[in-house]
């Protein structure tokens, strides 16, 4: 029998995110998950960083990479 893990109310789940920002000639990818602060990596051409975002959006199940 599966059984599945209640979400408590008191600990809501917080959903991800992939932002993606161009900033002085670089690409800017910061990436949260949950509460935790966003690891953010710079990009020196805006393929390399979307590829990047893409990726990181696949990994945490998300709709889409917002630009900002």
């Amino acid at each position: 029998m599966l059984r599945m893990k209640a979400v408590s109310p008191i600990h809501p789940v917080i959903p991800g995110e992939v932002t993606l920002t161009e900033m002085s000639n670089e690409w800017h990818v910061a990436v949260r998950e949950g509460e935790d602060q966003p690891n953010v990596l710079a990009f020196t051409t805006e393929e390399f960083a979307l590829n990047y975002a893409e990726g990181q959006r696949l990994r945490l199940g998300l709709d889409k990479v917002v630009r900002l």
